[in-house]
């Protein structure tokens, strides 16, 4: 089987020569160059399976090739060496397309690991993301973005409304990486009482130290008190933590996405979000469109929803919508986007005697339910938590106070559900 072929890109002898001992004895063949024309002349001319280019070059600099690179090789992955503590240029090498970076001096073992995970990216028989189901202009973009990000460890900031799936595309991102078998785990922000912070992000079991190799998807990231926020930052800079009780630091080697239906721009202007820990997590930002710009997925969505509630009943008649259900669908809508259409359906099934979905099984929340932040108007505490109780209640009755399934049909966590209610007294 024939080696895998690297592409050293380093105006300096010595820093070839090491690199390319090191990488030969990870079995790798390689070739090199000492400047930007050089290695677009190699590129165009040979088949490279990664390229490792230092950011400056006699006649350039380094992002310059890692853009050329993401335009014409955009399967090869390319990593930037840059000095140490040079923040500035990483953040611009990751965002100009680099699959990775590694400070100098070029620690061995952090080369070895990135160069696997890059190679793997060869061996991964990436599917379309074709289960993100819609076929609207802007569903095709959405797909094509998270197809060329999960090639990349870039941190990512998806941004949204309530309700719009950013869960969903974090786990794609996931899936369709390298680090597809590794642990992808979540963190709702907003679930968690403030002193337990620590206890779940940085504990012997917390969210660092288990998704060690995979994904730290980072929910509802603006929820976090200003004072963790600073924890958070160092760890995510510094690649590395100390754990609750551990008298050393350990390394982490987790790509970070994180989640917010705010504008954290205008949140760290208002000096309610760090603006140091803003630049390190939306190096590259993802917007999730709402429903009402992409109004010709919702009857492929529902139907897809349908067939999952079908399968999940064990019922051997597939639900379906009549036309009448059809039209009302098209008409509503949704400021509670795609997770809105899914309570809907769900209802819909068990009010339906049969297999057929009419228009008066099709029960719409009323507009005071939906979040403030997704254009709703704000309600007083007192008639906030009327509102919660009452909705938490029928959400209850309506699944035989089934509390996993309640919290689901509300679109919260089974844990959130559990807090909710202490704080209103219904446990």
């Amino acid at each position: 089987m024939q080696n895998p072929v690297a592409l050293i890109v380093d105006d300096e002898r010595d820093i070839r020569d090491l690199l390319s001992t090191a990488l030969s004895r990870m079995g790798l063949d390689v070739v090199s160059a000492e400047s930007i024309q050089q290695a677009k002349l190699l590129l165009g001319e040979n088949r490279f399976d990664i390229c490792l280019t230092d950011m400056r070059l006699g006649d350039g600099s380094g992002i310059d090739l890692i853009s050329y690179v993401s335009e014409h090789y955009a399967n090869m992955p390319i990593a930037m060496i840059t000095a140490y503590g040079d923040v500035q240029s990483a953040v611009n090498a990751l965002k100009a397309g680099a699959y990775d970076f590694v400070s100098k001096p070029v620690d061995l073992g952090t080369l070895r690991k990135l160069i696997e995970q890059a190679l793997a990216l060869r061996e991964l028989h990436r599917l379309p993301v074709s289960d993100m189901v819609g076929e609207s202009s802007i569903i095709k973009h959405l797909r094509e973005q998270i197809e060329r990000l999960a090639r990349s460890l870039a941190p990512v900031l998806i941004v949204g409304e309530a309700g719009v799936g950013k869960q969903v595309v974090a786990k794609k991102i996931h899936q369709q990486s390298p680090r597809n078998r590794a642990p992808f785990l979540e963190v709702q922000c907003d679930a968690i009482e403030a002193d337990q912070l620590d206890t779940v992000f940085f504990g012997k079991s917390g969210a660092f130290m288990m998704a060690q190799g995979g994904t730290l998807f980072i929910d509802h990231v603006d929820a976090l008190p200003l004072s963790f926020q600073i924890r958070l930052h160092k760890a995510i800079q510094d690649r590395g933590i100390r754990a609750i009780g551990s008298l050393a630091d350990t390394a982490i080697d987790i790509r970070i996405i994180s989640a917010t239906r705010k504008n954290l721009v205008q949140e760290a202007a208002g000096k309610r979000f760090r603006h140091e820990l803003l630049y390190r997590i939306n190096v590259i930002e993802l917007h999730v469109p709402p429903m009402r710009e992409r109004r010709q997925d919702i009857l492929p969505l529902a139907r897809a929803f349908l067939a999952e509630l079908t399968e999940h009943s064990g019922s051997q008649e597939q639900m379906r919508l009549s036309a009448a259900a059809e039209a009302l669908l098209l008409q509503h809508a949704f400021p509670g986007n795609v997770r809105e259409l899914e309570n809907i359906l769900e209802r819909a099934t068990v009010l339906a005697t049969g297999p057929v979905i009419e228009a008066e099984h099709l029960q719409f929340n009323r507009p005071e339910y939906y979040d403030a932040d997704a254009g709703m108007p704000k309600a007083l505490p007192e008639a906030l938590e009327q509102l919660e109780r009452a909705q938490i209640q029928a959400a209850l009755e309506a699944c035989r106070f089934n509390k996993t399934k309640a919290a689901a049909q509300l679109g919260i966590t089974f844990r959130a559900l559990r807090y909710k209610m202490e704080k209103l007294g219904m446990e």
